[in-house]
């Protein structure tokens, strides 16, 4: 009788005990790395022989490869919008890069738009932000207004990367829209002095960050600037490729390492801290490979930055989830950066407050949905006319002077266009982007290119500090 008593009550800690651990699997830590500018080619997972990668093969290795995936615009700040939202950043009129404005609130994430974090919050989540925010410089656009509990790096969208060349307070003494590449860093609301190569700072803030909050759900975006221009990196990372004679592309390997050795370095703590089996890490790049500015390698995909041929769209881009999504995997379907958002509210069991674009990603790399994630992928760019999509076995762009169509599946390059051969599929197609339309506003604010323009309409724009919010 004693025996059965006791073997119950085993039974009975035992299920009680994995009954107090379920909820934390249930919500996962999820952390997102982003880099900037990187090229489809340039790392590891895709093939990269002359910029070792082997901390961000590591997320690779331990689960799946998108080869197929996409971001949901071509430049840096509509692409981070819709990523951080899981819409699609025409629907709110994120549609261009913001300008450097700190005192536009409408200049960056409209305020009717829930963020990741802010959704993660309301399941209990933890929040941070490391580095290049890009949303927003007017105070009440700042990430800790936006849902995140803590801030490390800067609001604009590039940065000088040595401590020295931070001679600017803050983005009140601005006079020009790249004098925001020269502020002094913020701790959520305050400026800091920093000492480090700013790739290593933000690096060290992750791993801060992760061991802070191991006992808690947790959201980390860490959003690397590198290897966006201006391109600087120091002598421990340039020494390693001796054997690149471009020095462009030698400096951009350099910063890249880089970023490795954080990525290497996060993967380490997570293993050493036993959380590995319930976080969520994802890895990809804002936009594609600006080749000619940062001598980046988007092979073997056909354009760059900005425009919607692959190479800008397309980016590297992997997932891993230790014990719950299998390793080694390489899924072909089109996915999206905004499937993140979507994948994050489903295991946090959340609802979001907007119509979401992404998918639950999880279903479809365990096996337990077959079908493709996503039917279309699309992209506008209002100012150039331009829209793009992708089925599973299209991609046509349409603009006012060229129409492609390719057979995406067997012509990655882009190199054949099949729009003449094939006018019932340009149709079908043409039909499904005049749809997606319906849902899209026009731009809320003028962008990066509209600079002068912005400037004759808002005299004030560079006249003296505002005060920032504590």
């Amino acid at each position: 009788m004693k025996n059965i008593t006791w073997t119950l009550l085993l039974l009975f800690w035992t299920g009680f005990t994995l009954a107090q651990k379920r909820p934390a699997l249930e919500r996962p830590n999820i952390i997102v790395i982003l880099t900037d500018d990187q090229g489809y080619a340039d790392v590891g997972f895709n093939g990269s022989k002359d910029i070792p990668t082997p901390g961000i093969d590591r997320i690779a290795q331990n689960g799946v490869v998108f080869t197929s995936g996409y971001v949901s615009y071509a430049v840096c700040g509509p692409s981070r919008a819709g990523f951080i939202t899981g819409r699609y950043q025409d629907r709110f009129g994120f549609s261009r890069n913001p300008l450097l404005a700190p005192k536009d609130s409408i200049m960056g994430l409209p305020l009717s738009e829930e963020t990741m974090a802010d959704m993660l919050k309301k399941a209990g989540y933890k929040t941070g932000v490391l580095g290049k925010w890009h949303m927003g410089t007017h105070p009440s656009l700042w990430p800790n207004r936006r849902g995140f509990d803590e801030f490390y790096g800067f609001l604009e969208g590039g940065h000088q990367y040595f401590p020295e060349k931070w001679d600017i307070n803050s983005e009140g003494e601005a006079r020009t829209q790249y004098d925001g590449y020269r502020t002094k860093l913020l701790r959520n609301t305050q400026r800091v002095e920093e000492t480090e190569y700013l790739t290593d700072a933000l690096s060290r803030e992750a791993l801060n960050f992760v061991k802070a909050h191991q006992k808690a759900p947790f959201l980390l975006y860490l959003a690397y600037n590198a290897p966006h221009a201006p391109l600087q990196a120091t002598e421990k990372y340039l020494s390693r490729f001796d054997h690149i004679e471009d020095p462009r592309r030698k400096t951009y390997a350099a910063m890249v390492s880089a970023v490795d050795d954080g990525v290497g370095a996060l993967m380490d703590l997570l293993e050493e801290l036993k959380i590995e089996e319930n976080t969520l890490v994802f890895f990809l790049s804002d936009n594609g490979g600006p080749t000619k500015d940062n001598a980046s390698d988007n092979s073997p995909l056909r354009g760059f930055k900005s425009d919607f041929f692959e190479g800008g769209v397309r980016v590297p881009f992997a997932m891993q989830w230790k014990g719950q999504v299998p390793a080694g995997q390489r899924f072909d379907h089109p996915v999206i950066s905004l499937d993140i958002f979507a994948t994050a509210a489903a295991l946090a069991e959340v609802k979001p407050k907007n119509e979401l674009d992404g998918v639950n990603l999880i279903p479809f790399l365990t096996g337990d949905k077959k079908d493709p994630p996503h039917q279309a992928l699309y992209w506008r760019n209002f100012d150039r006319n331009r829209f793009a999509i992708r089925t599973a076995d299209s991609k046509m762009i349409l603009q006012p002077d060229t129409e492609f169509l390719f057979d995406i599946e067997s012509d990655i390059s882009e190199s054949k266009n099949v729009i003449s051969a094939d006018p019932s599929r340009k149709y079908r197609l043409a039909e499904r982007i005049e749809q997606w339309k319906k849902i899209l506003i026009d731009p809320a604010f003028l962008g990066l290119l509209e600079d002068k323009e912005y400037n004759r309409l808002h005299t004030d724009r560079f006249t003296p500090e505002t005060k920032e919010n504590d």
